[in-house]
């Protein structure tokens, strides 16, 4: 740093104001600074500077190995809005969101002096283990979390999505319209199916017994041959495209024509979803939105700002309306 002030031409202090980002500083000085730092080659040594300022610029994200289009996009999301803010960013990838597995990744980023951690698995495992991070002062995002339950949470609105999905199906005349949720100890699961419910009953509707799938296309085909037999469903709001995907092949095989027979929305909006036969009716996450906000939202926890200074936590969905989900034809009992 003393190099890059004597070519420069300016004092240590100023070089240091530069290569923190201080905005206090005439342009040409700015430009003398920066460029001397690029003549020299010069970067900041980041174990000193964690030693004079007590911060590691460090943070830490947790995410699972499942693949899924969703957690991914917002992992990448969050690496990336996490660098352009001038963190290292130190990720952990599980195998299982099990309380052990996630223990010990917190243990592991603690290691690294991370200042905070987002963590992108929203389980009640995970938000129990979240919490018990609340009392040792390194702040915890959740990625769809549950601010009833953890202090920092960002997502979208899962409620709200639902009831954009299934009234779209009311809308168009279905009466019978079943839900095909996600597992029950994931709190995104648990709102789209409240949003299910909040919509039938505001149109004067009982919800159907709603049908469980873990995710996965897998579970979405062996909810769906359960679904094809129930004749009286003409159409379902799947908790994700995935299971929306395996449905949509079961519906196929019992003879069950899509959206003649049975329409179908699915959630996410994954890449896929408009390649299908036929293109998919599904709700949209704005995921790179998520990431974005989670950083913002962590920045504001690690600097200890009131809640009312917080970004909006909640992102607004979106429905994009496809093939998949037409008007119960006239004629068709509801």
């Amino acid at each position: 740093m003393a190099d890059v002030a004597r070519l420069a031409g300016v004092s240590h202090q100023t070089v240091s104001r530069v290569v923190n980002g201080r905005t206090n500083l005439r342009p040409e000085t700015r430009d003398r600074v920066e460029q001397a730092i690029r003549q020299l080659g010069y970067r900041p040594n980041t174990a000193a500077r964690a030693l004079v300022t007590k911060r590691s610029a460090t943070i830490g994200v947790i995410g699972s190995k499942s693949g899924y289009w969703g957690p991914s996009t917002v992992h990448r999301t969050i690496q990336a809005a996490g660098r352009e803010a001038g963190y290292f960013v130190s990720s952990a990838n599980l195998q299982d969101l099990t309380r052990d597995e996630l223990v010990d990744a917190i243990s592991h980023l603690r290691d690294q002096s991370v200042e905070g951690i987002v963590l992108i698995a929203a389980t009640d495992e995970a938000l129990d283990v979240a919490r018990a991070q609340e009392d040792l002062g390194i702040p915890v995002v959740v990625v769809e979390g549950d601010r009833h339950q953890t202090r920092w949470t960002v997502g979208v609105d899962q409620c709200e999505g639902a009831v954009l999905g299934t009234r779209h199906l009311l809308d168009l005349g279905h009466t019978d319209v079943v839900h095909l949720s996600g597992p029950p100890s994931w709190t995104e699961a648990r709102a789209r199916l409240l949003g299910y419910q909040t919509a039938m009953y505001a149109a004067g509707l009982r919800p159907a017994p709603h049908v469980t799938g873990d995710w996965s296309a897998r579970s979405g085909y062996a909810a769906g041959l359960e679904i094809a037999r129930r004749r009286d469903v003409t159409a379902a709001f799947c908790a994700n495209d995935q299971m929306a995907l395996g449905l949509l092949r079961a519906l196929h095989e019992a003879g069950r024509r899509v959206p003649h027979d049975v329409s179908v929305v699915g959630f996410d909006d994954i890449p896929e979803a408009a390649y299908l036969i036929p293109p998919l009716t599904t709700v949209r996450q704005d995921f790179g939105a998520v990431g974005r906000r989670a950083i913002e939202i962590l920045q504001c926890a690690i600097r200890g700002d009131s809640d009312d200074v917080v970004p909006d936590r909640l992102i607004a969905p979106e429905l994009v309306v496809r093939a998949s989900s037409a008007a119960l034809p006239e004629g068709t009992p509801s």
